[in-house]
């Protein structure tokens, strides 16, 4: 059984979430996702999450594509986690394109298109704006 694992925010769930991680499950059977925690968010975007990381995990626990949740503390800990749940690939949007390449020797990296003209960030503004 291919065990896949991926990570993100996944705060204003939208249909891009849905595709990116659809896709993932698509590379194998098991789709293990690490939910950003609040601080790392903060220090990521200096600002939490609309949504807290257990609403979040709540979300994504709900998806019938996904097999297993857990709280992303760091994202240093990468490895640690391919590790921990024995993952064979890491996907991740192409925003982050060349950054994960570190963990290859550990696990088969993919780095999947981000669904056009959707983001997180840009509803959150315009929301703001209403």
């Amino acid at each position: 059984m291919t065990r896949v694992i991926t990570f993100g925010t996944f705060d204003v769930f939208h249909v891009g979430h849905v595709n990116i991680l659809e896709r993932a499950r698509s590379y194998g059977e098991y789709l293990i996702v690490g939910v950003s925690s609040d601080e790392l968010n903060y220090s990521k975007k200096n600002r939490y999450p609309i949504y807290n990381e257990e609403d979040r995990m709540k979300i994504i626990s709900s998806l019938k594509f996904v097999s297993e949740v857990f709280i992303e503390e760091s994202l240093e800990l990468k490895l640690e986690y391919i590790k921990k749940y024995n993952a064979d690939v890491l996907i991740m949007g192409d925003d982050w394109l060349g950054r994960f390449d570190w963990v290859k020797p550990a696990c088969e990296v993919v780095y999947l298109p981000r669904t056009p003209s959707i983001s997180t960030s840009e509803i959150i503004e315009v929301v703001r704006k209403l």
